[in-house]
């Protein structure tokens, strides 16, 4: 991860790549009023390693670097009334002007956005340069969408702003770059297949009067296998059944199916 200015390991803030600078797989621009709030995240655990193995280049601005007159105004009462303020589209466009490139994808931050889902993370973490958007109060001028390339929402819920958001997508591309983690993690979690992920034990082997199924002790391979699709199917479809609705079901899939509802169809006539 590129050092901050004290010489810590941070994101760098306000840190504009210059013109033939050599550039990380991955660069990502995060336009925000509040910078504060992204250096301790990004500085740990996966994201800081992608960051300082050159992975990718994150760097945070402040949007008020952009801000209009002597204080750096970068927002404004709603025409028509009405409780909150919202950005105006002059910084933002400044902004773009200075971070935007060919390869840019802009990214806004809104409730009424594309529902991120694992797959636009994979998507995202094929490009080459994302600027990310975070508003605040209640949002941007509708003008400020002209300027955007996709919006996205993590969800049916109101936050104080975009930067929680920002975080959870930064978080979810970065875990997906080649290096990263080890691939195999990225293959068999959750929504990576369409499903939720099996379940997962470790040591001890009983604990609490439950024990690990002996399935995963007996070292067959594709019993393990068969069993894990088995029970991703099965909590899938006690918790997340509208992820199967439509799903173009393989033919070991569609047996598994099969088996579970013949399983629980006995353990009905048992009770």
């Amino acid at each position: 991860m590129s050092k901050g200015g004290d010489g810590s390991d941070r994101p760098h803030e306000d840190d504009t790549p210059q013109p033939g600078a050599s550039r990380a797989p991955l660069e990502i621009d995060v336009l925000t009023l509040f910078p504060g709030m992204f250096s301790g995240p990004l500085a740990e655990s996966i994201p800081g390693r992608v960051q300082s193995r050159g992975l990718a280049a994150i760097r945070i601005h402040d949007l008020r670097r952009w801000g209009l007159g002597r204080h750096k105004t970068v927002d404004d009462y709603t025409y028509g009334g009405g409780a909150g303020m919202v950005l105006r589209p002059e910084p933002v466009a400044a902004a773009l002007d200075v971070l935007r490139r060919p390869d840019s994808t802009v990214i806004l931050l809104d409730p009424g956005g594309e529902v991120f889902v694992q797959s636009r993370a994979h998507d995202l973490a094929r490009r080459e340069h994302l600027i990310i958007l975070c508003p605040r109060y209640e949002g941007v001028d509708e003008r400020v969408r002209s300027m955007i390339d996709l919006e996205l929402s993590i969800g049916d819920y109101v936050l104080s702003g975009g930067e929680i958001p920002a975080l959870v997508i930064v978080d979810t591309i970065l875990r997906l770059l080649p290096g990263a983690i080890d691939a195999e993690s990225t293959t068999e979690e959750s929504f990576t297949t369409g499903l939720l992920e099996y379940p997962q034990y470790t040591r001890p082997p009983e604990f609490g009067g439950a024990t690990v199924p002996a399935v995963l002790t007996s070292g067959h391979h594709e019993a393990v296998r068969k069993w894990r699709l088995k029970e991703a199917l099965r909590r899938t479809a006690a918790r997340r059944p509208e992820l199967l609705e439509g799903r173009a079901l393989s033919r070991e899939e569609s047996k598994a199916l099969a088996e579970l509802g013949s399983e629980e169809s006995e353990a009905g006539e048992a009770d």
